[in-house]
């Protein structure tokens, strides 16, 4: 079995650290570099229900997105809960390793598992990194569709592919247009508009975009948007990085037993659509109707897939 220092150094290869914007908290937050590592968990966030299915599994790593400590800070008293996932974590022998915005401009990265997880043809980078002379890495992506879709067609395709969350997929454009070029970028995407724009494409697919940014998008060019949940943006990335290292596992004979969460961590749990018609008036009363997010701990059921209506209902920033 390989120790934590060996499979952390494997994975630096994949993420290295330095590739990090300078605000991020990227790299292993816990554990002994000596000891071993024969189950490794992967997750978007290191929350507490991620780190108890670690414990569950038996796991010897948990590998996750998102930063622990984002902004630093004085205690891990286990009084707060980010301090409880450091005890849990060292009570049970569990290593975390975080790979973010290194994890992000890779190549591939967390753009080229979204790109993926909707079977798009990835182009070129969205914003490409100066440092990487065959122009690879970056942030997000430009890509092609297989064959031309409506931005209708593309949403359901979205909310199918991706896993599931109450938000689903947010639309804003002509459902009937026809898109062929897309850019996608896992996380907070609103910070690209700029170089969507330039990009020349029918549609952007991204997370957390907010009104203003968004209205000013589609008043000033054609461009279509989708917005999914951030989460289910950053989870085809799990999947990736998974298969990453059981090659190297493999490579090496380790016999890593290495595992995805399935666990729903977005933290939205449920959505209320309004009725028809959208512009509410005073004489309308909205009927809401509410679904709650799947949550599913078991590793080895399938992800469910997102059931909310697509067509009706990896930014610079820290998310």
């Amino acid at each position: 079995m390989p120790r934590l220092s060996e499979v952390i150094a494997a994975l630096e290869t994949l993420w290295p650290a330095e590739r990090a914007e300078s605000w991020d908290a990227v790299g292993t937050v816990v554990g002994d570099p000596g000891q071993e590592v024969t189950r490794v968990l992967f997750a978007v966030d290191p929350v507490q229900e991620i780190v108890d299915e670690a414990v569950k599994l038996g796991a010897d790593l948990l590998v996750t997105h998102h930063p622990l400590y984002l902004r630093g800070t004085t205690t891990v008293a286990a009084t707060h809960f980010k301090g409880r996932v450091v005890h849990t974590l060292i009570k049970n022998d569990i290593a975390l390793h975080v790979a973010h915005t290194n994890a992000d401009t890779a190549d591939p990265g967390v753009s080229d598992a979204l790109a993926g997880a909707l079977d798009l043809r990835v182009v070129r980078p969205l914003v490409p990194d100066p440092a990487d002379p065959e122009g690879r890495r970056g942030l997000g992506r430009i890509c092609e569709l297989d064959h031309p879709l409506s931005l209708a067609e593309l949403a359901a395709r979205a909310a199918e592919r991706l896993p599931a969350t109450a938000q689903g997929i947010r639309v804003a454009g002509d459902p009937g247009a026809v898109i062929r070029t897309i850019a996608v970028s896992g996380g907070s995407g609103d910070s690209l508009f700029d170089q969507v724009r330039a990009a020349g494409v029918d549609a952007f697919l991204t997370a957390d975009l907010r009104h203003h940014p968004a209205s000013e998008a589609v008043a000033h060019s054609p461009l279509a948007l989708l917005d999914a949940a951030h989460w289910a943006t950053e989870w085809p990335w799990c999947e990736l990085a998974a298969a990453q290292l059981d090659e190297i596992s493999d490579r090496h004979g380790w016999d890593l037993r290495v595992h995805v969460s399935k666990t729903v961590t977005d933290p939205w749990t449920a959505h209320a659509a309004s009725s028809v018609p959208a512009h509410p008036s005073p004489a309308t009363t909205p009927s809401p109707s509410a679904s709650r997010a799947p949550s599913d701990t078991s590793p080895t059921t399938a992800l469910p897939t997102s059931a909310s209506s697509a067509s009706s209902d990896a930014t610079g920033a820290p998310n």
